[in-house]
């Protein structure tokens, strides 16, 4: 299920960005990538989504990361890693995967991520953990 199509779409403010590799989606509390098949996602990507989203994220906030998997692409693990000694505004990530492939993919970029990565099979699923983060309900409260 997309993010537009499900339940938190009516219920959530957010604003979308569509790039030529998928699209995404910022809320308050998270935000929600979903690329496009057959992708590479390499730090170059990385750094195009974080310029974009850069007056949204400052070094002040706290955020999730929902990686909506509804396409098969492949993805540098090594990236989490990277990405956690460049920024700190993420307290959380979930990766939603449609496949046992997908699954077994996330379990390897746990081991990456530096901070919790829950593995999902479904958005509902996410987004329904990362809004139970304290970390995040202090957001919703500010």
């Amino acid at each position: 299920m997309t993010f537009e199509n499900s339940k938190y779409s009516n219920l959530l403010d957010y604003k979308k960005v569509v790039f030529p590799f998928g699209n995404v989606y910022i809320t308050k509390q998270f935000i929600v990538s979903e690329l496009n098949e057959g992708i590479h996602v390499d730090f170059t990507m990385v750094s195009e989504l974080i310029g974009e989203f850069s007056e949204d994220i400052s070094n002040d906030i706290r955020i999730g990361y929902i990686a909506n998997r509804l396409n098969s692409y492949s993805f540098e693990p090594q990236l989490w890693l990277d990405f956690n000694n460049d920024y700190d505004f993420l307290v959380a990530s979930a990766v939603v995967t449609y496949s046992d492939f997908g699954y077994l993919n996330s379990s390897l970029e746990k081991h990456f991520f530096k901070k919790s990565l829950k593995r999902c099979h479904s958005l509902d699923e996410a987004i329904a953990w990362m809004m139970e983060l304290d970390e995040l309900k202090s957001e919703v409260n500010s």
